[in-house]
């Protein structure tokens, strides 16, 4: 007697705002359709951007999703059919949503999350770095940089507010190179000389 095993897997898309990786979600979800797997959409109920249901990315591609407050109710929403879970913004989720994802993948379901891996102080954005760990595949997207046209790796805050979680498009945000990307503490970091850098590293080498 045989047994058939069935694989899941955890694939993250991430990447700055405007690089599409929504879009990229939605072509993923849109093949495994084709292919006639039962797909379940989610996203942070938080993000209302577009829409307060649906996923809809900056090129306005839609796709239709469940918003939830935190990542144990895609659990209590996951139906018995279900074979693909799509998450979208991810790194809007509480930490559970690690346990959350490791656990479908365990049961055998195919989950792609897309979101940033760096907020906009350019350092690692809620549980993304776990994630990326974690996934068996990882598509990082570059965007555009809006100074020089070069591929974009961070999200660039066009206003003075500091808190970590603000929603919004390009009235609040642009696409940077590493180069044109300006933050205060990244900026002051870079002007030390370099031996002022080395003295704290060497101390905690030497402790």
């Amino acid at each position: 007697m045989t047994h058939q095993y069935f694989h899941g897997s955890i694939e993250v898309v991430c990447g700055p705002m405007f690089s599409g990786k929504t879009e990229e979600l939605i072509r993923r979800v849109k093949r495994a359709q084709i292919a006639k797997q039962r797909v379940q959409i989610f996203k942070p109920a938080v993000d209302v951007r577009y829409d307060v249901e649906d996923v809809v990315s900056h090129s306005s591609q839609v796709i239709k999703s469940e918003p939830v407050e935190n990542a144990v109710d895609i659990l209590i929403r996951l139906k018995d059919s279900t074979r693909v879970v799509a998450i979208d913004e991810v790194q809007f989720f509480d930490e559970n949503i690690i346990t959350v994802v490791t656990k479908l993948a365990a049961r055998g379901y195919r989950v792609i999350c897309a979101g940033l891996d760096l907020d906009y102080r350019a350092q690692p954005f809620g549980p993304m770095p776990t994630l990326l760990a974690l996934a068996d595949e990882v598509m990082k997207i570059h965007a555009i940089c809006t100074v020089c046209g070069a591929p974009a790796t961070r999200s660039q805050r066009l206003t003075a507010q500091k808190e970590r979680f603000l929603l919004g498009e390009s009235d609040f945000y642009e696409a940077r190179c590493r180069g044109h990307y300006q933050h205060d503490e990244v900026e002051e970091q870079a002007l030390l000389p370099l031996e002022e850098e080395i003295k704290p590293l060497a101390g905690h080498l030497t402790n």
